[in-house]
């Protein structure tokens, strides 16, 4: 699946991922390949993000945590998620 990460000054992360956990308003969630179409508001917390071959811009990865060579985490203070057809989009504060 695809996930694009886009803050207010510019396009954190676009790339293939294998799973996304979030800070949803009501607690976290995780996605997965094929979840059902979600839109949630976000809450302060980490964006985790699961991959094979993360690939982070030079320019904006001392924003992300490096948790191992598949995790990054992303902190946030608040934002929204929607993903559909495999595609995720974090709108992130």
């Amino acid at each position: 699946m695809i996930l694009e990460i886009v803050s207010p000054e510019a396009t954190l992360f676009k790339g293939e991922v294998t799973s996304v956990a979030v800070p949803g308003i009501n607690g976290e969630f995780q996605m997965l390949n094929n979840h059902a179409p979600i839109v949630s508001l976000l809450a302060k917390g980490n964006v985790k993000i699961n991959a094979q071959n993360i690939k982070i811009d030079k320019e904006f990865v001392s924003k992300f945590n490096k948790v191992n060579e598949q995790t990054y985490w992303l902190p946030i203070n608040s934002g929204t998620i929607e993903m559909n057809e495999n595609k995720i989009i974090v709108l992130a504060d």
